[in-house]
């Protein structure tokens, strides 16, 4: 969750926007599968989709550009991501997991050597293994191995009185976790990582974070001032990476229960199209296809469907285009080439200083296609995010909106947050928001590379903790069912 963020959601897609849904996957959704299962009773057979040449080069220098913003705004010293850049020196630590991954694709890409990676990467575990934990409400980074959402970049301790949060955490050690698959070989630095990181697994307490009020849902957070708050992980959203790290836990796991309760709160739209289950802003239908291959793999409630999950998010970014494709607020500026509802900045707070907070705009907000959830504000990530679910569109309009609109939306760290062209600016031109959001960076560079290679996934697949943890969550078939239980070695202790 993005600053007490990523809580909100919208409602599912019409009828209307599902039919369009379901013809634009006629014309060309099997190609964004990208080897992929096909849509149930589409009569579709999945094909690769073929960026040309320009696209190909415009990928390499967005995944090159989107890096340099982990590798240069993340401090050598103790790799504490700030939360977004320019803005200070707070860190959130769901930054640092993606920063963590990101090295790795550094490495890959060769924009860093393996060993400069490893260094930075030691420094950052480090770190949040010595960090002070503990139940105050100051001078500690977490409690009960979890951390709060925000830390101090300096010193590593609770920042802005922020929440002890899970999902939070939970994007930390999906970074971990990457990094100790990685890190394999034998010598000092590589054996360094690889303790430190199944140390700070092991030592997260998923089970002590379960919701008093509804276990064994986990609660989204904990606060020494008021304990835990009075809302629990639910579906269907970003949660899913949650409940498979908490399940996958050999230390604390949460209750296998939770998973089928997780999935019995799913929406599913079925109007006029092939169902899905629904959650408005584009993220929750990314943040866990980052680091966990979800073609082909099915839990209890996917079998019963006849899909699964990566499919539900082609369908969803399908959706979310025809949203804006069909445009129903009005806003400037929607099309086929400019689309993506997510949680994003917004220019409410530029607005509120002209007219006094009278604003249809919305400072940091949960957008999604829905018309209660719109405020006209656009995000690349939405479309970055989403390439390996329909590059057939998101390619396109990735590049449409670096030309289209320059340096206004891409600068040295690849795109800005935001944009809203309906703000009424003086000069006519609309709202370009001059942050970039580390959280929002991390799925454009991730699943990008995701799409070209496979690279991320590929890496969790040797990860036991995330393999057991699909597992005791029901999943079964594809790639899982060919990968063997891979021994874990002793945790660190502390």
């Amino acid at each position: 969750m993005k600053g007490r963020r990523r809580r909100g959601s919208s409602s599912g897609t019409s009828s209307r926007l599902l039919a369009l849904v379901l013809s634009g996957l006629l014309v060309g959704c099997a190609a964004a599968r990208a080897a992929g299962p096909p849509v149930a009773d589409a009569g579709l057979q999945p094909q690769r989709y073929q960026p040309s040449a320009q696209q190909q080069a415009f990928l390499e220098e967005l995944q090159r550009d989107t890096f340099r913003f982990f590798w240069e705004a993340s401090p050598s010293m103790n790799g504490l991501t700030p939360d977004r850049s320019p803005g200070g020196d707070v860190s959130s630590v769901a930054a640092v997991g993606f920063a963590l991954t990101s090295y790795l694709v550094g490495v890959e890409r060769g924009y860093v050597t393996r060993a400069e990676a490893a260094a930075r990467t030691r420094a950052t575990l480090e770190t949040l293994w010595r960090a002070a934990q503990g139940p105050g409400a100051d001078g500690v980074a977490g409690h009960h191995g979890l951390f709060y959402h925000f830390l101090d970049g300096r010193q590593c301790v609770r920042a802005w009185g922020s929440e002890l949060s899970t999902i939070d955490t939970a994007l930390l050690m999906a970074g971990v976790l990457s990094s100790q698959a990685y890190f394999d070989r034998d010598e000092e630095q590589e054996r360094a990582i690889r303790l430190l990181a199944d140390g700070l697994y092991r030592r997260v307490d998923w089970a002590w974070a379960s919701s008093p009020r509804h276990p064994p849902l986990l609660s989204m957070g904990w606060s020494p001032e008021a304990g835990f708050l009075d809302v629990d992980w639910r579906g269907y959203n970003e949660g899913m990476l949650l409940y498979v790290l908490a399940l996958g836990s050999p230390t604390h796991p949460v209750d296998p229960r939770a998973w089928e309760d997780w999935t019995s709160s799913y929406q599913w739209e079925a109007a006029n199209g092939p169902p899905h289950v629904t959650f408005g802003p584009l993220f929750g239908h990314q943040y866990s296809h980052v680091w966990i291959d979800f073609r082909g793999i099915q839990d209890h409630v996917m079998q019963a469907k006849k899909t699964d999950y990566f499919t539900n998010s082609v369908l969803a970014t399908y959706a979310n285009r025809a949203y804006c494709i069909a445009n129903p607020g009005r806003w400037k500026g929607y099309g086929e080439l400019a689309w993506g509802l997510t949680a994003s900045d917004g220019p409410l707070d530029e607005r509120r200083a002209q007219d006094g907070g009278a604003s249809p705009f919305h400072a940091y907000w949960a957008r999604g296609a829905d018309a209660s959830w719109d405020d006209g504000t656009i995000a690349p990530t939405a479309v970055g995010g989403s390439v390996p679910f329909a590059p057939e569109v998101a390619i396109p309009t990735l590049v449409s909106l670096r030309e289209r609109f320059g340096d206004r939306l891409y600068g040295p760290y690849g795109f800005r947050d935001a944009f809203n062209l309906s703000y009424p600016d003086a000069a006519g031109a609309g709202w370009f928001d001059d942050q970039y959001l580390a959280i929002d960076e991390g799925p454009i560079l991730l699943m990008v590379e995701n799409y070209r290679t496979g690279f991320v996934w590929e890496l969790l697949k040797k990860s036991a903790y995330v393999t057991d943890g699909l597992r005791r969550a029901g999943f079964s078939g594809g790639w899982l069912d060919a990968t063997p239980r891979a021994p874990v070695q002793a945790a660190l202790s502390h």
